[in-house]
């Protein structure tokens, strides 16, 4: 594309004010790290910015989001702190045309179950298991110039049953030290806008500063972006017999 894709890394940033060894790994937030890694990988390609959840409004003002190509999305502690009404104007957003990229326990925030229709659960232990990520689909964007497997040392683990919709496409499926499998990289379209889950990051763990972890979040956010050319809603219009081109907008059951 033309135009650099305009990224907002938002990231819930509690652990790493709570939590010192959460801290020493991430010592500017996670958001900086994963903002860092889409820099990296992109270049000149993207402008990122960061928001966070003490941010006012959350940091995602209407503004912001309509400004915002592809969002990243990491929260795990305190998914009941995000307003509903920044949910449902994210959700608006997202509907639109705007991109997704959720993020490890991102899985249980608001906007992902909202936007999954789900309970979105899994099975889960933090133990310091050796995760290896397979590519299954190698001809996707999203898995240009990652290796088969992606292998991160220590993470926590994620297994199935994850009780998510059959995803639009599976691009990756890790597996476990104690034997478990989960869809790690799923591809999602709700009205116009493209998703994407990652199940990498857990906060005990330096995940976000893995080399291949970040080329899968730059890519899932090149991915994400809408190729419309305006941001809009999918709309209800009423079309005369024979009219292709040109059609009315909804105006209810008997108007």
């Amino acid at each position: 594309m033309p135009n650099p894709v305009r990224v907002t890394v938002w990231g819930e940033n509690r652990h790493e004010q709570i939590e010192e060894h959460v801290a020493k790994i991430y010592p500017q937030g996670m958001h900086t790290t994963i903002a860092e890694g889409i820099v990296e990988n992109l270049g000149d390609g993207a402008v990122v910015r960061t928001a966070t959840l003490d941010d006012p409004e959350h940091g995602l003002t209407e503004d912001v989001l309509a400004t915002t190509d592809v969002l990243t999305w990491w929260g795990h502690a305190a998914h009941a702190e995000v307003a509903d009404d920044v949910v449902e104007r994210v959700h608006r957003h997202v509907l639109s045309g705007m991109g997704l990229v959720v993020l490890h326990s991102g899985h249980w925030s608001k906007i992902f179950m909202k936007l999954m229709g789900t309970t979105c659960t899994l099975r889960w232990r933090s133990e310091h298991d050796r995760e290896l990520i397979w590519t299954v689909d190698p001809t996707h964007p999203i898995a240009q110039g990652v290796p088969h497997p992606l292998v991160i040392d220590e993470d926590e683990m994620y297994g199935e049953f994850f009780d998510i919709p059959a995803p639009d496409e599976l691009v990756f499926l890790s597996t476990f030290a104690g034997g478990e499998v989960f869809r790690s990289g799923c591809t999602f379209r709700r009205g116009h806008g493209k998703i994407f889950y990652f199940r990498p990051g857990d906060q005990d763990f330096p995940t976000y500063h893995h080399h291949d972890v970040r080329r899968v979040i730059a890519n899932a956010v090149a991915w994400a972006r809408t190729d419309l050319p305006a941001r809009r809603l999918p709309e209800l219009l009423r079309y005369d017999t024979g009219a292709f081109f040109e059609g009315k907008s909804y105006a209810g059951p008997i108007g």
